[in-house]
């Protein structure tokens, strides 16, 4: 009587999990027959009950029949599947499949299927943000890169043409009309770009009302300027916005692989010093390329060495910007950004010495001094009693491809004696893409103590398996998703759903880039950890940020 009393207690335990299990949960025999279903598995297949139950497994979803084998075998299994809804469309399936065996022989298999559909669309539309333009469709900077080098390889014996164009004072259009109207107007260029092109040719937005173009096969620089010309006349039709024309012009700057050494970053080198001396000249008109256009050049050289003796004349200083914890409002941490005092032209902006400091190779020791210098910094914080916080030192590729970083790391938190615990390494998604060196180097700097975050999180290569296997702690969400979350509903939609993928895997979340309060308000209902931003302080310099702990 006990027995049977327990019995039927474990059956009632066993379908009241089955009935509110979040989960599909499907129980076939060794054939593949569907033996018993739960409520779940008919709302996510939109079947019910008696529809499934007696009928083969392959009406719901194609398994492989080597992996059901293995399962026959007692075998556990986890793999990737899909079902057809009833209405037709599909469902993507995380499935575990499990044997049940009776005195070691199998009677049954249990599928457990989770519904990660929506985890799938989350990671096709972040890939798809690392090479295509969200707004307009075209392909980004990056991919644009890469087909050009590609054609340049393939077109070997021809000429390509590359433009860089520019539309003339776009930023006053903005400022007049509204970030909206400026935004249509964007899309309406380039559904005009794309009509030159073949598909042997590519039209991409480099970044913000900036264009490019490649076309191959071209005969001439007289070919290449007729381009030019076309696209001035394609832009000179006036754009219809709002029931209102509006005329708008372009500069254009063209370079030719005329020089068989050529790369793709040469030739929009080249396109951008023609596209300069277009803007110089009044705009609205289009260049070719010419050695003689070298003065800017001249000035990145000059700018070059200047930037030789800046590391020995000590004229690199580190400003920091707060880390704020959403919670509680703190500082939990601190940027270290690097500025340089010039001494003749002042402040010079980092977007345009750090790609100098890559060209010539001197982003190794600089970066190197940043990572010494913010952790000497953040000791003499601590030693002087102000609240222990961690610092954070942007990584550069070059500095994560060295052979002996975990070495010099520790030889840096040794020599100035700060706790592994406050520092935070930040490096981008695209220093992943060698999965088996980066998975080693983080793991043995994270045997150090030390914090690793992925910046600019969702704008490079954003292959989520990185989060799963990598020592990672946090993800940075970029500034540009941020920035228009309130008048984007995909920008929105992308950082709530980066947020709760990075929760779900316990990791934390900051965003970069807040500066306003819809914005916060906007973070703080989706549970977003911390924030950095002009909201709160832009970067500043040692003595203010010391000003600013002192009155936590």
């Amino acid at each position: 009587m006990m027995n049977e009393r327990l019995l039927l207690q474990q059956e009632r335990l066993l379908q009241t999990m089955l009935d509110y299990s979040p989960i599909s949960v499907i129980v076939l025999d060794t054939s593949g027959t569907i033996l018993r279903t739960n409520p779940y598995t008919w709302e996510m297949s939109g079947y019910e009950d008696h529809e499934l139950v007696g009928r083969p497994l392959h009406m719901l979803s194609e398994c492989p029949v080597a992996d059901i084998q293995y399962v026959l075998q007692g075998n556990k299994k986890r793999f990737e599947s899909y079902l057809v809804h009833k209405s037709g469309y599909r469902v993507d399936l995380q499935i575990t499949a499990a044997p049940v065996a009776i005195d070691e022989n199998v009677s049954h298999v249990l599928f457990i299927c989770q519904d990660i559909s929506e985890r799938r669309r989350i990671n096709d539309r972040i890939r798809y943000l690392s090479n295509y333009d969200d707004m307009t469709g075209l392909p980004n900077r990056k991919q644009f890169m890469d087909h050009l080098d590609n054609a340049l390889e393939l077109y070997r014996d021809r000429y390509i043409a590359v433009l860089y164009l520019d539309l003339d004072r776009f930023k006053l259009i903005n400022d007049s009309f509204g970030q909206e109207f400026g935004d249509m107007l964007l899309m309406q260029v380039a559904e005009r770009l794309t009509r030159c092109v073949t598909e042997r040719d590519m039209v991409a937005r480099m970044d913000g009302d900036e264009f490019a173009l490649f076309f191959v096969d071209v005969e001439s620089e007289s070919e290449a300027l007729q381009k030019g010309e076309l696209i001035t006349q394609l832009l000179e039709e006036p754009f219809v916005l709002q029931d209102h024309p509006f005329l708008l012009t372009a500069s254009i700057g063209i370079a030719m692989n005329e020089d068989r050494n050529d790369d793709p970053g040469s030739l929009i080198k080249k396109a951008n010093i023609a596209l300069t001396l277009v803007k110089e000249q009044g705009r609205n008109n289009y260049r070719g390329y010419s050695p003689d256009m070298n003065m800017k050049s001249l000035e990145r050289l000059t700018l070059q060495h200047d930037l030789r003796k800046a590391m020995s004349n000590r004229e690199f200083v580190l400003h920091y910007q707060p880390q704020i914890e959403m919670e509680t409002g703190r500082i939990v941490g601190a940027e270290a950004l690097l500025r340089w005092n010039h001494p003749v032209k002042g402040m010079v902006s980092p977007s345009v010495f750090i790609p100098l400091a890559e060209e010539n190779g001197l982003i190794v020791p600089l970066g190197e001094w940043v990572l010494e210098e913010a952790c000497r910094q953040n000791k003499a914080w601590q030693d002087a009693g102000l609240p222990p916080i961690p610092v954070s030192v942007n990584l550069s590729v070059r500095q994560f491809l060295l052979q002996n970083l975990y070495e010099k790391v520790e030889h840096v938190l040794k020599k100035t004696g700060l706790d592994a615990r406050y520092l935070d390494l930040e490096i981008t998604e695209s220093m992943t893409m060698d999965v088996d060196r980066a998975s080693h180097c983080l793991m043995e700097l994270s045997k150090l103590g030390i914090r690793i975050s992925i910046d600019d999180f969702g704008t490079g290569y954003s292959s989520l398996s990185y989060l799963k296997n990598f020592s990672i702690n946090r993800l940075k969400i970029d500034r540009s998703f941020v920035r228009d979350i309130m008048q984007d509903p995909n920008d929105a939609a992308i950082v709530a759903a980066i947020i709760a993928m990075a929760h779900n895997l316990n990791l934390q979340v900051i965003a970069e880039g807040v500066e306003t309060e819809e914005q916060l308000d906007f973070l703080k209902e989706h549970r977003c950890d911390e924030i950095q931003g002009y909201y709160y302080s832009p970067p500043v310099p040692v003595q203010q940020l010391e000003e600013m702990l002192l009155a936590m």
